[in-house]
């Protein structure tokens, strides 16, 4: 049998149990150190007193105990074997006695139990004599591992003053030894620093407050914390954590000012809102805990403000009211300072505010002149004489010194053609009469100068109103088209009036209508007042004739209510229209119209039959005309074309005077002189109407030919070269001739239209139509 040697192994046997159930022990006693096996009765193993003691041992293999059945002679004649975990790599056993040993060092903390197995084989059958037994050996465990804290390191948090015993923190620490068995793994914890301020609870490492602590004294702590196993015994194994502990800050300070008395200055001509200076209050708190605000308090509220500054909480001092150094020279100025947030925890404490008093001197400067009203409103009557006086401004120097005080008025030309001020005493006066219905009010802006500071300007604005006066007479409000039917009975309405007057009236305008004293007895209408600003015109008598009388004129009265009343004689027209009761506007207009000029209803109509007539047939011929030029344009069109001719000898050049006659292109055209061209269109229209009502050989149309020649050789924008023009005998034509009043001297209305009878059947309907028109016209 070999026998190794270890330097270092500890091996403790835990417990070797055999696992069949033949192998179970009639009686069993139990110690710390070993275990005890008594033989049974029957047949079956015999197990040798077992104990082993806890030791560092330096030689291995290292006896764990021993195996033996009761059939064993001790003569060798018996083999016993060892099989499962370990078995001949950890685990050996004595063939001939049953020892079993260790050759190699266990640690529980990789395995912490082997099942093996083990036999008795007889030596000379090979039979087994007794039955295969299971058993287990387990490692017994020593403090072989230092604890560990697995979470650091450790930062807390807990609000400054909190009450003792609050909780902060927990730590914790791991032991890889078994919690079963002993105090290997048993841990305590303890403080090494952090005292007085912080405890720790041993088993379970929770780290609480063993005072109230102040964040303002001090805000941090380093606290170490120690664990040992084996519940601190001596040759524990121990380990050290670090926590750190932060206080956060809670409101348990009050702000204060950094001074009791401040002392500031202000100019008296600082505007509005300009910062007079800065107050500070120190809070000891940070964060939210230290915002504040700023007040002030007393009777200085109307002149001064403060507000805070939120990047440094210092409250910044502004001028609310322009002050005075005439007036007052020195405030005395209390400010107060309040926390923004304030913790009731800690309201009986105390207030969490601080007061300071703030001397603030006010500084004499040139200042403006003052107006004694900040603005004025003036009346003047309407119409009133140029020079009438309108109002007084005042201006004062504000300063000691009572400079004199220049006015003027800085609005446009049109408002200084108006008014016009003393620029001494401020008095507003017209300049030219006003009148209200043109502009009720007129706004000056008037300016106060100081002589020796000229730089030095106030204005004020003045809010002129033009009063009115009962200057303008009712009238009509528009043209009363007014008409009356000839059959229409007594006592009818004809027509509703009412008036309009461009004064205004405080009251409220009222009207009273009236026909005039002259035509009440002999008028064929009368006024009846509506009382409500209008009147209605009736009629007295009835069945109006229009051949007697065609137009009547009512002069009405219309009085207003102004002071002093005024009257005014409006003309109403009335015309009597061709109607039985009922009045047609369009009809009467127009109808009146045509009776004003001495026309009857039927001359109207075949007037307009003419004029009709007249326009389609003008119409007729200028479609004729234009489509007559239009085949003539192309007829032209073509004979230009015919009329080209080309040359395609070039010559020699001015040199060549052999190879090309140039006289031969020249016409008499280009070589005649010019010669003013004659007026000759009138003669030509003339003998044009001739020439159609006679023959080619007639002596008026060769002279026709020859006045058209004539023109277009004295035409400057003929070309340069003769060209044949045919002028073809249509025949006479017609005996009406033309019917075109073109170049005619006299007009339809001078001529004698009965010729047209004459012309044939076709044309009798037009010649009784033209002799109806100029009965109409006559």
């Amino acid at each position: 049998m070999n026998y190794y040697t270890l330097p270092s192994l500890v091996l403790t046997l835990v417990q070797l149990w055999p696992c069949s159930p033949v192998m179970q022990k009639k009686s069993i006693k139990r110690t710390d150190q070993s275990f005890t096996a008594v033989r049974r009765v029957k047949r079956g193993w015999i197990w040798e007193p077992l104990f082993v003691t806890e030791e560092q041992i330096t030689k291995m293999p290292l006896y764990v105990g021993q195996l033996k059945s009761d059939l064993d002679k001790e003569d060798s004649s018996l083999q016993y074997t060892l099989t499962g975990e370990g078995a001949g790599s950890i685990f050996i056993i004595d063939e001939y006695s049953g020892k079993i040993y260790v050759k190699q060092k266990l640690d529980r903390e990789k395995k912490p139990f082997y099942t093996l197995r083990a036999q008795a084989i007889n030596r000379n059958t090979h039979l087994p004599v007794e039955p295969e037994s299971e058993f287990i050996i387990k490692v017994r465990d020593i403090n072989d591992h230092e604890p560990q804290f697995l979470d650091g390191p450790y930062v807390a948090t807990i609000p400054e003053m909190s009450p003792e015993g609050t909780s902060v923190t927990q730590v914790t620490a791991t032991d890889g030894d078994d919690p079963s068995y002993g105090n290997n793994a048993r841990l305590l914890y303890s403080l090494i620093q952090g005292q007085p301020y912080f405890s720790v609870e041993p088993k379970t490492g929770v780290i609480r407050m063993a005072s109230q602590m102040d964040r303002e004294t001090k805000d941090q702590y380093l606290v170490i914390i120690q664990v040992k196993d084996m519940v601190g015994q001596a040759g524990a194994f121990s380990a050290t954590a670090t926590v750190t502990i932060n206080l956060s800050d809670i409101n348990d300070n009050a702000p204060k000012f950094q001074q009791r008395l401040y002392y500031m200055s202000v100019s008296e001509a600082a505007p509005v809102g300009t910062a007079i200076g800065r107050v500070t209050a120190e809070d000891s708190d940070v964060g939210e805990n230290a915002a504040m605000n700023y007040f002030i308090e007393g009777d200085s509220t109307d002149v001064f403000d403060i507000i805070t500054d939120n990047e440094t909480q210092e409250g910044i001092i502004l001028l609310k009211k322009r002050v005075d150094y005439e007036t007052k020279r020195r405030y005395s100025v209390q400010a107060k300072v309040v926390n923004r947030y304030i913790d009731e925890r800690f309201l009986e404490e105390g207030p969490f505010e601080d007061t300071t008093i703030v001397k603030i001197n006010v500084q004499d400067a040139d200042e403006p002149p003052i107006f004694t009203l900040e603005n004025y409103v003036m009346e003047i009557a309407e119409g009133a004489v140029s020079g009438s006086l309108v109002g007084i401004v005042t201006a004062r120097d504000p300063d000691n010194d009572d400079s004199p005080i220049r006015y003027s008025i800085v609005n446009g030309m049109y408002l200084k053609r108006l008014f016009s001020i003393n620029e001494h005493n401020g008095t507003i006066i017209t300049t030219k009469p006003l009148d209200r219905e043109i502009a009720a009010w007129h706004n000056i802006t008037v300016t106060a100068t100081e002589t020796k500071n000229p730089e030095k300007i106030s204005e004020v604005n003045v809010y002129i109103q033009v009063l009115n006066v009962n200057d303008h007479e009712p009238e009509f409000p528009r043209y009363y088209e007014t008409f009356v039917c000839e059959n229409t009975f007594s006592g009818q309405l004809i027509q509703n009036i009412s008036a309009v007057d461009k004064d205004d009236s405080e009251e409220g305008h009222h009207f009273f209508f009236s026909l005039a004293q002259e035509t009440i007895n002999n008028s064929h209408f009368t006024v009846k007042d509506n009382q409500d600003n209008s009147a209605g015109i009736f009629t007295v008598k009835s069945d109006f004739s229009r051949h007697e009388q065609l137009f009547f004129y009512l002069p009405i009265l219309i009085l207003d209510n102004g002071i002093p009343p005024l009257t005014s004689t409006n003309t109403l027209t009335v015309t009597v229209c061709d109607c039985d009761i009922e009045v047609n506007i369009f009809f009467c207009r127009y109808g009146t119209f045509l009776y004003s000029l001495g026309l009857r209803t039927e001359a109207l109509v075949a007037v307009l039959a003419c004029i009709l007539i007249l326009l389609v047939f003008i119409l007729a011929v200028v479609a004729i005309r234009q489509q007559r030029q239009k085949s003539l344009l192309s007829e032209k069109i073509e004979e230009f074309r015919e009329n080209i001719v080309r040359y395609d000898d070039e010559g020699g050049g001015e040199e060549d005077t052999e190879a090309f006659d140039i006289s031969a292109l020249r016409t008499r055209t280009a070589m005649r002189t010019r010669k003013p061209r004659k007026n000759i269109t009138t003669e030509i229209h003339s003998l044009y109407r001739q020439s159609l009502q006679v023959g080619p050989d007639s002596a008026v149309f060769r002279q026709f030919i020859s006045e058209k020649l004539e023109e277009a050789n004295m035409d400057p924008s003929a070309p340069p070269y003769d060209s044949l023009q045919t002028y073809a005998f249509e025949g006479t034509g017609s005996l009406a001739g033309s019917l075109s009043s073109l170049g005619s001297n006299t007009s339809d209305m001078d001529q004698n239209y009965e010729y047209l009878a004459d012309w044939g059947p076709q044309f009798k309907q037009l010649a009784s139509m033209y002799a109806s028109c100029r009965n109409g016209w006559d």
